[in-house]
This record gives C-alpha cells, structure tokens and sequence, in this order.
C-alpha cells in the first residue's frame, strides 16, 4: 500500500482542503508518526513549552478568523497546555488541539507515555474531546473536530490519535462538509435587546474579542455612537478587547 493511500495521507489531504496548513506544537514520540517527512506546503511553529503552544495557537486564530492546529504531547504536553486552554475556551478560540496515544496493542498496559482516559483530560475547558474508535475514522474525527471549533459558539476541541493509526491503509475520504460561522438572529429578542438598551439612562456596553473576530467591529462602534444621550448624563462606554488593538479596554467611546 503506497503512502498516499494511508490514514496519514488522506489526513493530510483534508487538512490541505480545509486550510489548516499551519501546525503550532511542541511534540513527543508519540506525535512523530504525524510529523515524519512533514509536507513543503505546511509550516510548523515551534514553541519551547506547551503552554506557549496554544498562546501562540489562540492569536493566530484570532487574527485569522480561521481555527488552529496544535499538536502536543500525549498526557504530559496536554497537561501542560491546560492553563491556556481555559483562556482559550473563555474566548471562544477556535482551536483543533491534537495529540498522540500509545499504540493501540499498548493502551492496556497503561505505558509510561500513554494517555490514560484521553479524552477527560481537557475537559471542561474543550467543546468537544475524541479518540477515534479505529484507525480508519481519524480524518472524520478531523471534520468534525473542525465543525465543532467552528461553529458558533466557537472553542477548542480536543483528538487523541494512537501514534499506529497514520500508517494504516486507507483508500480516501470525500466527505468533506461546508460549515456555518454564523447563528440567524432571534428579531424578537433583538428588538427586545434594543428597547432596553434605549430605555436606559446610562448604557455600559462591554464587548469581548469575538465580536472583532466574527466582523462586528463597526457595528459595534456605531451602536455605541448611537447611544447618544444630552451632555448632563454621564457617558456611555465600549471596551472591544481586540488582538488588532490595544490589551484590555482597547478602545472607548464616549456617547456625547
């Protein structure tokens, strides 16, 4: 069986089509069945520590407006990365966090560098955590993983791969779904958003970085300009924390 006909290289192939050509790791054994003979079209960033990794991961999502591909350390390296996945999953990152497993004949020998019970490590900081059941199923678990990070609201999820997996045969996969950044809003609920925002007398509209990440920024600067109250009432504030900003209140307005 040739290498293009492996679960390593239909993987590959869907990361291409899903442009996830960019991989942020700090990796182990378990991982270089992944990384050997790593494609010219991809790039790896290499970071010193795990914690790091998904730092580097988070701001590169958030610029991008796409999700991230991190690759770590089977138990240790995902322990290490926990810290900033929390500040990931509360900034609603979309991040596909992978890692490797020991071989699957290995597992039930609990090995040094396995990963007992995978799939709770991550957890509660993760939208969505998986092991594949066989090889066969990893690039599904990759679009799904993808699906999941993506879709409103966005985060981090999570796949263990047992390091055997990528080199098993594999014909190819053609399921490749189109997915959805977006949730039709609620008009109801909006007008009702509206009146009480029109009804009060002295507005504080606080934002998060997802709103500069879905394309909200303008509209966001134009519903604080448009909160405009007679100069006696004191000001009406936005504070949009944004990578393409300043930290913390990035930026403020003043109603009038």
């Amino acid at each position: 069986m040739s290498e293009r006909t492996t679960v390593r290289s239909v993987t590959y192939d869907l990361l291409r089509t899903l442009e996830l050509t960019t991989v942020f790791g700090n990796p182990g054994s378990t991982e270089q069945p992944f990384l050997q003979d790593f494609p010219e079209d991809f790039t790896y960033v290499l970071a010193l520590q795990e914690a790091s990794v998904i730092a580097m991961a988070d701001s590169f999502a958030q610029v991008t407006g796409r999700p991230a591909l991190v690759n770590l350390h089977s138990s240790a390296g995902m322990g290490n990365a926990v810290g900033n996945l929390v500040a990931a999953y509360h900034g609603n990152t979309p991040l596909i966090v992978t890692s490797g497993q020991q071989h699957r004949e290995l597992v039930i020998g609990e090995p040094y560098l396995g990963n007992r019970e995978a799939t709770e490590l991550p957890k509660p900081w993760v939208k969505w955590s998986y092991e594949p059941a066989r090889a066969e199923d990893v690039p599904e678990a990759f679009m799904r993983a993808y699906a999941m990070a993506l879709q409103p609201p966005a985060g981090p999820v999570y796949l263990s791969v047992p390091m055997d997996d990528w080199k098993r045969p594999l014909a190819g996969f053609t399921r490749v779904r189109t997915v959805s950044d977006r949730v039709a809003p609620d008009e109801g609920r909006l007008r009702a958003f509206a009146d009480r925002i029109s009804a009060s007398s002295c507005p504080a509209l606080v934002f998060g970085p997802e709103v500069d990440r879905a394309g909200g920024w303008d509209g966001a600067v134009a519903l604080a300009e448009g909160c405009g109250r007679p100069s006696t009432v004191p000001p009406c504030w936005i504070a949009l924390p944004s990578p393409r900003t300043t930290p913390c209140s990035a930026a403020r307005w003043g109603c009038r």
